[in-house]
């Protein structure tokens, strides 16, 4: 049934806007990072598996610091935990450039940690401000509607990280780069670092900007937030533990951001003995299967649009499952071809994933109440560990080069593939519910 709750109100519209550039800015974050596993693995002369550290780094920020984020936010407001937020991003992107002249891999992860702790602060509190502006009703699409917007700050983040980062890199190959003397790696590992760290003076500007645009624009929705949370922890606590749609939502979305990372950081490593195997050199190969990431992620962008406007007409739930389904078969492509198909199959995982994480979120917190949404949305926020730890799981297959004569990179797949029936599953249980 059609829903005719609209998704905004004009009072809410600046606000709605300005918030929305924040997911923007950190979608940026994401898909610049993703690359920069295999960046820094050739770099640094590292195993894909020492190369996913970057993604440790980056998603344990959130975990770190997402509880702190929220109870930051339960005493003062979403405004101030936003601002917060985009302050830490800033100087965790700036941690950057004393991380190039130290030329050692460490500094960059705890850069990466310090950035990300911004993005929990981020998601902590713009994920839920979403929610609040408007009717409950229409809450998911409105959350899906701003989310539409998390992946165009992801296509320029992949687009600067293959126009301005790989394909500037030295065109030597892993195994070219394994054979120099400790002199001259240092020279070519020093010039590629210079190459990598320039996006980010970009993106500290536009943080900035968007940091004091936000500042100076009072925010009608901050008035219906409390000005501090009389309910103790543990009462919250509970009332999340007790709720089941909640915390099947949390562990739904631990696996949800485990298979998006893994189906968009591992197309390089999948596409590039594919294509050259058809005559490439590496480094071609390289920019060429990230060429089929920005469309990876054109066709997500596309389909959350499209997908927020079928929302009116589908369960939430069974939506979420239809498309979690979809993907456990394009993943079986995936791991059964070894040509362009294959290659395809992974693209078109992501015109499935595009709803997926906000609508697992608003699923999650729709049955919690105002004093405890602060709390829940950090523990769903905690649960982007997921891209920590599970790409860490497939690159340790990867690095098997072949299991049973089988390139192990295709059957790495089967990963996300289980992620994906964990989705399955909870999208067929969350639509049964009221």
């Amino acid at each position: 049934m059609k829903s005719t709750v609209p998704i905004i109100t004009r009072k809410y519209l600046l606000p709605f806007i300005l918030i929305t550039s924040c997911f923007a800015l950190w979608g940026f974050a994401n898909d610049i990072t993703n690359p920069m596993v295999k960046a820094f693995s050739k770099i640094f002369r590292m195993s894909v598996a020492e190369g996913t550290l970057v993604q440790a780094a980056f998603y344990g920020g959130y975990f770190l610091m997402a509880l702190p984020a929220a109870l930051f936010v339960r005493r003062f407001s979403y405004k101030a935990g936003i601002l917060i937020g985009l302050l830490v991003y800033a100087i965790g992107a700036l941690l950057f450039f004393p991380a190039k002249e130290l030329g050692t891999f460490y500094p960059f992860l705890a850069a990466y940690l310090v950035m990300t702790c911004g993005l929990a602060f981020l998601e902590t509190s713009a994920n839920p401000f979403i929610l609040s502006m408007g009717h409950r009703e229409s809450a998911t699409r409105r959350l899906n509607l701003a989310q539409a917007f998390n992946p165009i700050g992801s296509l320029v983040g992949m687009f600067v990280a293959m126009n301005y980062i790989q394909a500037r890199l030295n065109p030597m190959s892993s195994a070219e780069r394994m054979q120099l003397d400790p002199q001259s790696f240092e020279l070519v590992k020093q010039l590629d670092l210079n190459i990598l760290i320039k996006p980010y003076l970009l993106v500290v500007i536009a943080i900035v900007a968007v940091l004091l645009l936000i500042f100076f624009v009072r925010i009608p929705a901050e008035e219906n937030e409390c000005e501090g949370s009389r309910r103790q922890l543990s009462v919250t606590f509970r009332n999340l533990w007790n709720n089941k749609i909640y915390r099947e939502g949390v562990v739904a979305q631990f696996f949800y951001v485990g298979a998006q990372i893994m189906c968009w950081t591992f197309i390089i490593q999948y596409g590039t003995p594919i294509l050259m195997a058809e005559g490439l050199a590496e480094q071609a190969a390289e920019v060429v299967s990230q060429q089929y990431n920005i469309i990876a992620m054109i066709i997500f962008c596309s389909s959350r649009f499209v997908c927020t406007f079928l929302m009116k007409y589908f369960n939430p739930g069974r939506f979420l499952a239809m498309l979690s389904m979809a993907a456990i078969v394009l993943l079986v492509v995936v791991m059964s071809c070894q040509s362009r198909l294959g290659l395809y199959a992974l693209v078109g995982v992501s015109a499935c994933m595009s709803l997926m994480y906000p609508t697992i979120y608003a699923l999650a917190l729709g049955r919690i109440d105002a004093e405890d949404s602060k709390i829940g949305a950090a523990c769903i926020v905690m649960a982007i560990l997921g891209g920590a730890v599970l790409p860490m799981l497939q690159a340790s297959i990867i690095d098997l080069k072949e299991i049973a004569g089988y390139p192990a990179v295709h059957l790495s797949f089967i990963v996300p593939l289980l992620c994906f029936v964990v989705i399955n599953l909870f999208g067929w249980r969350a639509a049964g519910r009221p």
